[in-house]
């Protein structure tokens, strides 16, 4: 499956709209996100079920800025339009298909309750 590129226009929307997004933030000149490329590539196709997109960090500097991207790669997870995961550095396939597999799983109903109960705490 082919990956979404991802900009500020688009970056919302392609959250909420989807139930797994995961997003690999990257530049053409960093090394590991050279080598992380063919594993994410991979995995696409093996989740066929899970939005792959990429923010390329060079051309999209004002979203990584945004969301504080300060190592690239770095890899983030939602489900159901909550941040589930973010970790720079990459990742082999199988830990990678780990990952997409513990974000399959999370239960969004319970997901929407804590994020509720953290807004009531502040």
């Amino acid at each position: 499956m082919a990956t979404v590129a991802l900009n500020e226009e688009n970056f919302a929307s392609t959250i909420d709209s989807n139930d797994v997004v995961l997003i690999d933030f990257w530049a053409g000149w960093c090394n590991p996100c050279m080598r992380f490329a063919p594993i994410y590539d991979a995995a696409s196709e093996r989740h066929q079920d899970v939005t792959f997109a990429k923010v390329d960090t060079e051309d999209q500097q004002n979203l990584a800025g945004a969301l504080e991207i300060t190592s690239i790669p770095t890899l983030m997870a939602f489900r159901a339009g909550y941040l589930v995961f973010r970790q720079a550095g990459l990742l082999p396939g199988s830990a990678l298909d780990d990952l997409i597999s513990q974000v399959k799983e999370l239960d969004p109903a319970e997901l929407t309750k804590q994020a509720e109960a953290a807004r009531s705490d502040v």
